[in-house]
């Protein structure tokens, strides 16, 4: 049985990619893997929209995550941290586990984020606040977060905008550069096609003058480290080399499809997604603020949300994600970001309507996959 992975990280891998990285593994300090580094590089300076380096680090996204939090800050600095999910709420532990003070912005989880909340607090606090730190998709709740809003406002003060892009890049629009974004977090296992293992950091001049400054303490996340090998086409330890590798190959794909069509195709399949999901008479967790790379999904009133999920995954061989946290059992969501395909949300919809129909939810069969294919034309 093939399995269909439709879960919003990890996300299927491309032939390509799979086929570089089950090539004989090669040495990194060598002048054959600085050319793969080197053209890697350049290709993530192009999904990122940044003319800045982009940084390469060998951990999951969360390991980006605390870089930006250790290579930013110093004691008695403060931070802004929106809070309205999980990922959201993993920048408030970070600050809290350097000892980082934090303003919350609460936002309740399924609604968007009003950029003013935010300009309210720099306008109060000033020069004390160094870094704003959001989420640009919230994995946990399928909302997206208006960047581009929010950089406007944080560009008048002395506050570093963090966005975490790490299900975002690759599937939301993401303008870096010319939105003004200081520093750009992502991760390999969602947009960029590749296996969980690599994570990856942008930062303007803006944020490297606040990281001279920083007296937090630090090692592996150390970004400055990052930075100096960098402009040596190196690394500064032990890279995933195979990762690497086919990571090159993964943005090669994205390259030749073109950065404005891969994000309309994101666009095409997450509605194609929303339409299916409404004719089925189910309803969007995040109807108003909804995110391309994945779509949550409120269970309906008794189906075993847990079941729901399991039976799709151990009896069918779709994977799709459950709820985290206070939504357990609540929602299930539904990815469209990297390499998923037409075919897969096609596979996808035919078994959700199977087991929603076992699972004892009534509706008119066939409807929810008749509708995604009219809209996926």
């Amino acid at each position: 049985m093939k399995n269909y992975l439709l879960t919003p990280g990890p996300t299927p891998v491309p032939l390509e990619a799979l086929e570089a990285m089950a090539r004989p593994i090669i040495h990194h300090r060598t002048p054959q893997f600085q050319e793969i580094l080197k053209e890697v590089e350049e290709n993530l300076k192009y999904v990122f929209q940044t003319k800045n380096p982009v940084l390469i680090l060998s951990s999951s996204g969360t390991g980006a995550m605390e870089g930006v939090v250790a290579s930013l800050l110093s004691p008695g600095d403060k931070a802004i941290v929106v809070r309205g999910g999980k990922f959201g709420e993993r920048w408030g532990e970070l600050c809290a586990a350097y000892g980082i003070e934090f303003i919350p912005v609460d936002v309740e989880w399924g609604k968007a984020l009003d950029p003013q909340a935010i300009k309210k607090i720099l306008e109060k606090e000033g020069s004390k606040v160094k870094g704003v730190y959001v989420t640009l998709c919230e994995t946990s709740t399928g909302v997206a977060t208006d960047i581009e809003k929010i950089a406007e406002i944080t560009k008048d003060y002395e506050s570093v905008l963090v966005v975490d892009a790490i299900s975002a890049l690759g599937a939301v629009p993401l303008k870096t550069d010319e939105w003004g974004i200081d520093v750009v977090v992502s991760g390999s296992q969602k947009g960029l096609m590749i296996p969980p293992g690599l994570a990856f950091v942008s930062l303007s001049e803006k944020a490297w003058k606040l990281a001279e400054k920083s007296t937090l303490p630090k090692f592996y996340f150390n970004l400055k480290a990052y930075k100096k090998s960098v402009e040596k086409n190196d690394t500064p330890y032990t890279p995933a080399v195979n990762l690497v590798i086919g990571l090159r190959e993964a943005l090669k794909l994205i390259k030749e499809e073109g950065i404005e069509n891969l994000i309309n195709r994101h666009r095409k399949n997450s509605k194609a997604v929303r339409e299916a999901v409404k004719a089925l008479g189910l309803e969007l967790f995040a109807p108003d603020a909804y995110s391309e790379a994945v779509t949550a999904v409120r269970v309906p009133e008794g189906v075993d949300g847990g079941k729901l999920v399991k039976t799709m995954r151990d009896k069918y061989g779709v994977a799709i994600a459950g709820g985290q946290a206070q939504l357990k059992g609540k929602i299930f969501r539904i990815a469209t970001m990297g390499y998923i395909t037409a075919d897969d949300l096609k596979k996808g919809f035919e078994t959700l309507e199977t087991v929603l129909l076992e699972l004892g939810y009534n509706f008119e069969k066939g409807v929810g996959i008749k509708t995604l294919e009219k809209n996926l034309v």
